[in-house]
């Protein structure tokens, strides 16, 4: 089977081809939705799709529940879904987008590319419990936020994956205020100064 590799994974011409063609996309529809930055258009492939396609290699071994927080344009749910279905076929990924527009595009894309997703079209906060094995969220939110976020919606012992950039120790900081976990910091293969955060066992921080 002819092979490609996107983000440090090695993947089937398919699978290339459908993260191409999500790209081609995204590029049709943000004239009119604002799917991401007008300034990142010229990088989409690097700045969106490998950025996204790295943080897949961290998900946890047999894990089969993927919910991603404020997908977007689908960076990194849809790019998620799209590997999913290659390399980790049993796994359900759930694209939650407050967004309709933004939503209707999650689906529209999903049915294009042949992905089957959860879009959910409501706030964070409304969510119920989903016990996730993987929570991500992209340029979305403070890290103490998201943590707060993924600490409701994992499940024990679940992960969740942030990329973040150039003031992660920062955020990292002002998150440990509110929370207690541990993490694992990876560089980030499309921003020398980014990180990608990969967090575990969140607790509410005791401070006696």
């Amino acid at each position: 089977m002819a092979e490609d590799s996107v983000g440090g994974l090695v993947v089937s011409r398919e699978t290339f081809a459908a993260l191409q063609a999500l790209e081609a996309l995204v590029r049709r529809w943000n004239p009119a939705i604002n799917l991401v930055s007008k300034t990142t258009l010229p990088d989409l492939w690097s700045r969106h799709v490998v950025d996204s396609a790295q943080i897949f290699a961290f998900r946890p071994k047999g894990a089969r529940t993927w919910v991603d927080l404020g997908s977007g344009g689908g960076f990194p749910g849809l790019v998620v879904a799209v590997l999913a279905r290659e390399l980790s076929p049993e796994m359900s990924v759930t694209l939650v987008e407050s967004d309709l527009r933004k939503a209707t595009f999650l689906r529209q894309a999903a049915q294009s590319l042949g992905l089957v997703v959860d879009v959910r079209s409501q706030r964070i906060e409304s969510l119920p419990n989903l016990h996730a094995d993987v929570v991500s969220a992209r340029a979305l939110a403070p890290l103490a936020d998201l943590v707060g976020y993924a600490a409701r919606l994992l499940r024990p012992g679940g992960t969740a994956i942030f990329p973040k950039g150039a003031r992660f120790a920062e955020e990292l900081a002002a998150a440990r205020s509110a929370w207690d976990f541990d993490v694992d910091t990876r560089p980030s293969l499309s921003d020398g100064e980014a990180a990608i955060l990969v967090i575990r066992n969140i607790e509410r921080a005791s401070h006696d």
